[in-house]
């Protein structure tokens, strides 16, 4: 019986892992990296040591991640002082690559600062401990001399702002226009914000979504009964850490978090092409009923909102298709077509706030 007892829990631990792992297709051109870029380890306020983190990642098939350590903050420091703030990121890179472990571990910290600017992380930076110096706005500036790519990070925190509003300040205009700031967390942990939706957009800068994680990803985000951790899927042209760089600054980003996707037109309706595909229609005898099949290529389940000509013979309005599966949906042409299009709004994508975008599928008849 106890052999029974660890068959079992090996298959199903094997299972586990694979189910969770989070997985978009490729858009055309680039290929959909999944990024984590605000985590904490016990070198800062963080509860687990830097391995976790690359075990985590691992396990949710995340590509790249970021361990963005308070530079300022040290509530462990009686217990682990460390006066090299780049220590996190070499435990991790180490300990990933003495496992061979295929994962983009970027080097970043956490710039910590009341309000403003409150905190803002800079990854691909070259030496954190240049970085600790007085002013914010030279913080800002030293981040980007070493060619960091910067972030507000949760503008609607309410230890910050006690209203959840994120806005913008004199010092956040200042950082924009002088090209040190370019983006801002839209989802945060178990946030989102539609004001930080609105900045990004209004500001031309990138929209990004983080787990922003202190205790195991398990715990905060109901992994094993099926949740996924927030993330930035970015469109890259190679999995290389020099091509997410690249993508952030291009700000060709999606932020997924609670089964809904967040981010500009253009980058999520090609990703929402990709994710649904028509695989055809077939007519039912003496009718013009046809069953039309949608495929969902996705982690996500997509919520549509028929918006076509025609109606549904059994369904409503709403069609949901789950994740990396098809489900076959019954189309009153009222005549036998060759192919016949129907438009979609996705209503679990947000390209603004309140709006979500439309798709279309052409179906061919059989």
């Amino acid at each position: 019986m106890k052999k029974l007892w660890i068959i079992l829990l090996f298959f199903g631990s094997t299972a586990w892992s694979q189910d969770r792992e989070i997985t978009f297709p490729d858009v055309p051109g680039y290929q959909t990296l999944v990024c984590d870029l605000h985590q904490h380890t016990v070198f800062s306020d963080g509860s687990v040591w830097p391995d976790i983190r690359v075990q985590e990642a691992v396990l949710d098939g995340i590509d790249a991640i970021s361990l963005t350590e308070h530079i300022e903050y040290q509530p462990h420091k009686a217990d682990m002082p460390h006066p090299d703030r780049n220590r996190s990121f070499e435990v991790a890179k180490e300990w990933a690559s003495s496992r061979e472990k295929d994962l983009i571990i970027i080097h970043g910290t956490k710039i910590t600062r009341s309000m403003p600017p409150g905190h803002g992380n800079a990854i691909f930076i070259q030496a954190v401990n240049k970085i600790i110096v007085y002013d914010p706005i030279e913080a800002y500036r030293e981040a980007n001399k070493q060619g960091a790519f910067v972030f507000w990070n949760h503008p609607d925190w309410p230890a910050q702002k006690p209203d959840g509003i994120a806005e913008l300040t004199d010092m956040h205009k200042q950082l924009i226009e002088e090209g040190l700031l370019h983006g801002i967390e839209v989802v945060n942990d178990v946030t989102y914000s539609d004001e930080a939706l609105t900045i990004a957009q209004e500001n031309n800068i990138a929209i990004i979504g983080t787990s922003d994680i202190h205790g195991l990803v398990d715990w905060a985000f109901d992994i094993p009964g099926g949740g996924h951790r927030p993330v930035t899927l970015v469109f890259a042209k190679e999995r290389t850490e020099e091509a997410i760089k690249e993508a952030l600054f291009a700000k060709r980003t999606v932020a997924w978090f609670k089964n809904n996707l967040i981010g500009n037109e253009t980058e999520l309706v090609a990703l929402l092409n990709s994710c649904l595909t028509a695989e055809g229609a077939t007519y039912q005898e003496n009718t013009s009923v046809a069953v039309a099949k949608i495929t969902n290529k996705s982690d996500a389940t997509m919520v549509l909102l028929n918006e076509s000509d025609y109606t549904l013979h059994q369904n409503t309005h709403l069609v949901e298709v789950p994740p990396h599966d098809s489900v076959e949906i019954q189309v009153k042409t009222i005549e036998n077509k060759e192919s016949f299009e129907l438009t979609f709004k996705v209503l679990n994508a947000t390209i603004s706030p309140g709006t979500h975008p439309d798709i279309s599928l052409t179906f061919k008849t059989e």
